[in-house]
Order: C-alpha cells, then sequence, then structure tokens
C-alpha cells in the first residue's frame, strides 16, 4: 500500500500519462518517474511514525511551515550536536525547545529520533546508546501512533484516535509560545529554565515557573534565591500589553479548568512572531520578530527597574513604580533610619494589641511575599482573621469567581511578621493591601492635623482683629498718657489694665526714647526682638 506522501505525489503527476495517449512519446514515463522521485525525497514531513526515523541533516516542517524539528549545532560547538525546534520562517535561527539539553551527542557523531511502538521518543547516539526519550510506554496506539509538529511549535506524540498522549509545551526548556498553557498549580507545576550561555542550550541556574510554597504566583529564582517575583493571583484575568510603535497586541489570560489554573499567552491577529524567554542573563524577555530590522525587538523585560528585583526595598519598603524612575519608598506608619532604603523601614510607633491598632488602605499594591493563603473567607471573614491576631501584619481579599466556576472562589491572604517584595502599581493595576499600624502613627495623627491647623487659624486671626480694634479705639485716646507712663514712670498712677498691658505707642515716640535704637540702650536680646532701655 503506497504511503501518504506517495500517494500525494502520484495526484500532482496523474496528467502526465494522459500526455501519452495525446501523441507524447513513449519516453515520458522515464522523466515523470525522475520526478517523482525528486518530489517525494525533497517533499518535508510534519509527521514521525515507527517506521519512518530522523536522522542528522533531516528535518520536520510544521504543515505551514513555521517551525522545524531536526538536528543542529550551537554556533561554536563542533562536537555537540541536538535536536530542537526552531522557527522556520525567520532568517536568525531562534530555537524555542531543545529535547537532550543536558545529555548532547558528542564527538560529531550521527543520531537518530525514533518513535517506538509503545508510543515512546527516544533520541539515540550513533552506539545505540539512549540519550533523552518522552517515557510514555503506551502499547496502545502500535505502529499507527504519530509524532507531529504543529504550527503552534508544539510536538505532539497522537495515538491514532486523535487523543494527544506527550507534547513538548509540557516540558518546556527556556521558551513560552503563544497558545502554551503554563500550569499554576504545584501538582502540574513546570518551569522556563535559561540556557547557560549564549551557544549554549544546558540547564543554568535561572528558572521560572510557580511558586513551590504557593500556586497564587510565580518566581524568577537563581538557584534557590529568588529575584523576581509575579504578585499572587488577583482575580484579574486577562491583562493586554499593546505596543504603539508595531500596533501588537497580546494578552496574558487566566483560566480555569477542572479548578486547576493556567496562564497562556495569545496575540492579536496578523502579529509577527512573538515569544517569551528566560534569557541566559535572567531577564524575562517579551520579544516580537521585526520585518524591518530582521531582528528580535523586545516588547517588554523583567525586572523592569532596580527596584523591582525582589525585595529590593527591603522590609516594609515597596517599590513605587508610578514615578518617573521607581525608588523605594517606606510604607504609610514607617520610616527609615538611613537613606539607604533597601535595608528596609521601621515602624514609627510599635504596635499594641488592642484598640490602638487600626488598618489603613493602601491603593493599587503589589501584594508582599510570604502570604499565608485561607480559603473559604468573605471580605469581613477574611479581616477578622487578621485584626483578632496580633501577629497580623496586613491582609488583602480577592473573589477569584471570574477565573472560573471552583469550589472555593475566595482569595484570603494574611501577613505575619515583615512585608517583603511590595510595590506600588498605577491605578489600573494592582490591589488594595490593608496594613496594620497604631492608630495614632498615621490616621490620628492625620485626623488631628486637618482638624486642628484650620481651627487654629480662624482662632489666631479673630484674636488679632480683636486685639488690634480694641487697642486702637483706646489707643488714640490714650497716647499722650501711655508716653507718660512710658518715659515718666507713671505706671502706678493709671488704672486702665487694658492700657497697661497694650499701650499703644507712636513710632516717633520710641526713637527719641531710644536714642535712635542706640546699641548703648539695648538691654538684651529674646525671641520677640531686641530690648531697650529707657533714658
Amino acid at each position: 500500500e503506497p504511503s501518504e506522501q506517495t500517494i500525494r505525489s502520484i495526484f500532482v503527476l496523474s496528467p502526465f500519462p494522459l500526455l501519452k495517449h495525446m501523441g507524447t512519446s513513449h519516453r515520458t514515463p522515464f522523466p515523470v518517474f525522475v520526478l517523482l522521485l525528486l518530489i517525494c525525497f525533497c517533499k518535508s514531513d510534519d509527521h514521525l511514525t515507527p517506521s519512518k526515523l530522523l536522522s542528522t541533516g533531516d528535518k520536520l516542517i510544521s504543515n505551514g511551515g513555521i517551525f522545524a524539528l531536526g538536528f543542529f549545532s550551537p554556533t561554536n560547538s563542533t562536537t555537540n550536536s541536538y535536536v530542537g525546534i526552531w522557527y522556520n520562517n525567520v532568517p536568525e535561527r531562534t530555537y524555542v525547545w531543545v529535547a537532550n539539553r543536558d545529555n548532547p551527542i558528542t564527538s560529531g557523531s550521527p543520531g537518530k529520533l525514533v518513535l517506538t511502538t509503545s508510543s515512546d521518543l527516544v533520541l539515540l547516539d550513533s552506539k545505540g546508546r539512549t540519550l533523552w526519550t518522552t517515557m510514555n510506554n503506551i502499547t496502545a496506539g502500535g505502529v499507527e501512533t504519530a509524532a507531529i509538529l504543529l504550527d503552534s511549535g508544539n510536538l505532539v506524540i497522537q495515538l491514532p484516535n486523535g487523543t494527544d498522549i506527550w507534547q513538548s509545551f509540557h516540558h518546556p526548556t527556556d521558551t513560552i509560545l503563544p497558545n502554551m498553557n503554563l500550569p499554576l498549580n504545584n501538582n502540574l507545576s513546570m518551569y522556563l529554565i535559561a540556557w547557560r550561555g549564549p551557544d549554549d542550550p544546558s540547564s543554568s541556574d535561572y528558572s521560572l515557573g510557580v511558586d513551590s510554597s504557593s500556586s497564587l504566583q510565580i518566581l524568577a529564582k537563581n538557584g534557590s534565591r529568588p529575584y523576581w517575583r509575579r504578585a499572587a493571583l488577583d482575580g484579574v484575568w486577562v491583562y493586554a500589553m499593546y505596543q504603539s510603535k508595531s500596533g501588537i497586541i497580546m494578552s496574558q489570560t487566566i483560566a480555569n479548568r477542572g479548578g486547576e489554573f493556567y496562564l497562556t499567552y495569545t496575540v492579536s491577529d496578523g502579529s509577527p512572531s512573538m515569544r517569551v524567554m528566560l534569557h541566559y542573563t535572567g531577564m524575562v524577555k517579551f520579544l516580537a520578530w521585526s520585518s524591518n530590522s530582521l531582528s528580535w525587538e523586545i516588547f517588554l523585560e523583567l525586572p523592569g527597574s532596580s527596584c523591582d528585583s525582589y525585595a529590593s526595598c527591603g522590609p516594609f519598603g515597596y517599590c513605587d513604580g508610578t514615578q518617573a524612575v521607581a525608588t523605594c519608598k517606606c510604607l504609610d506608619g514607617f520610616e527609615s533610619d538611613d537613606h539607604n532604603l533597601s535595608t528596609g523601614c521601621q515602624r514609627k510607633k510599635e504596635l499594641h494589641c488592642g484598640e490602638e491598632d487600626s488598618f489603613i488602605t493602601l491603593l493599587s499594591m503589589k501584594t508582599p511575599d510570604k502570604f499565608l493563603y485561607i480559603r473559604n473567607r468573605s471580605f469581613d471573614q477574611c479581616a477578622t482573621e487578621c485584626s483578632r491576631n496580633c501577629s497580623c501584619t496586613a491582609y488583602a481579599y480577592a473573589n477569584l469567581s471570574t477565573l472560573g466556576t471552583t469550589v472555593d472562589q475566595s482569595r484570603c491572604l494574611v501577613w505575619m511578621g515583615e512585608l517583603v517584595d511590595t510595590g506600588k502599581h498605577g491605578d489600573d493595576f494592582g490591589e488594595n493591601l490593608y496594613l496594620r499600624i497604631r492608630s495614632s502613627s498615621v490616621s490620628k495623627k492625620k485626623t488631628g492635623a486637618l482638624i486642628a491647623l484650620p481651627v487654629l487659624s480662624v482662632l489666631s486671626v479673630l484674636v488679632c482683629i480683636y486685639l488690634v480694634w480694641i487697642c486702637k479705639s483706646r489707643g488714640k485716646l490714650q497716647t499722650k498718657a501711655s508716653i507718660d507712663i512710658l518715659i515718666e514712670g507713671q505706671l502706678g498712677n493709671y488704672d486702665e489694665p487694658c492700657d497697661q498691658k497694650f499701650p499703644w505707642i507712636r513710632f516717633k515716640d520710641i526713637v527719641p526714647a531710644t536714642n535712635g535704637f542706640s546699641d548703648s540702650n539695648v538691654l538684651g536680646k529674646g525671641g520677640f526682638g531686641i530690648v531697650y532701655k529707657v533714658p
């Protein structure tokens, strides 16, 4: 029985035999046979079957010609070779997946990739040693099982009934492609691992994936040390990024599938090739192919600023991203002992568990790390969980019902002790963070100031107006007597108490009394000015 590839070729060539019946020479079948062979050998295929292996120099090409799979050697390596997937329609060779990244084919020996009857992909070296395998070990498919390279860049092993039993999207290396689902669940966790260098696909220390201590957030780590964190899942299930220069829209979607959350990136129709990669420098880069510059252009890069790095502002400090230049600041009710905010902030007044403590609302915040996730709580119950525990420093609440139907749709987060890796976003991002403080350290102080200052100002103005009016009205009648009291010592002979305290004195009478404000007449100096003696 002819293969599918042969059938396609015969269909294309089927008009040629008809020429023989139209008076064409009997030699026509020979060039037809040669052309048939050329088409059979040159046509690219997207399938790998148990009866068809992939050798060095061969490659699979997806149906639309977007991606290719085959053997490759890094630019500066002549001895190591790998099996990988790369963009077939981009001039710059760009790899998105590598099978045997940590176990290369060495010494330039040829290798082969085969699909076994147990539905496993196996990479063998020239000596028959297994360098990499999928380890499905399923016998149901048999010889009809196929490995197919899709236009999405996903390599799948498919049973005859169309069921995918394995896919490369579930085993990424350093790249996320559009429509690839990244599970936000510890039991389904998968990580991006950066290349060790520009020409070394082996695993480095940089990783990106779901936090092992919480399925609600994503961490980028260098070894075991986090250096960037995506805030906890907050109920916003679609987030779009727009690049005005190219008109590209990339959307980040959180979807619920059977109670499990998945993060997916999609791109707008007509967009160029796009990808998210964990660079060998540790940066998370969103890249788009530019047909003008014929290069990958950075769409977005994380961490985005120096204080966006993990815990860069210290305990109780936060990275203020609303400023032109992101800077570290202290949370309300906290202050820094020095100008180096990277060491964090301290409370202005220590907490006293009881009525003296209160909660203030901080808007558009990136929730801190190291939270305790409490399920099945309403907002009021979440607030109570924190307020009744003297060790609780903050809480945040979100309803995850917009992400799908689950048994528990609430997300109550509480923090015990220090708050680290906090940030402030613009008005359209972030969520409310409820921070515990001493009532007098922020709220009462601010409220008292707002009330006292206007009242004191009004009272001061009224008192001054009253005194000026009283003294002016009486000073005109008592000007001469006042001067006599001051100069001649007749204070004991004057009975008006107001005038004794507030005599009305003219400037032209003061000048001669102080000898023109002579220094020889100075008795002393005080907070209100110079005191002169009267001769």
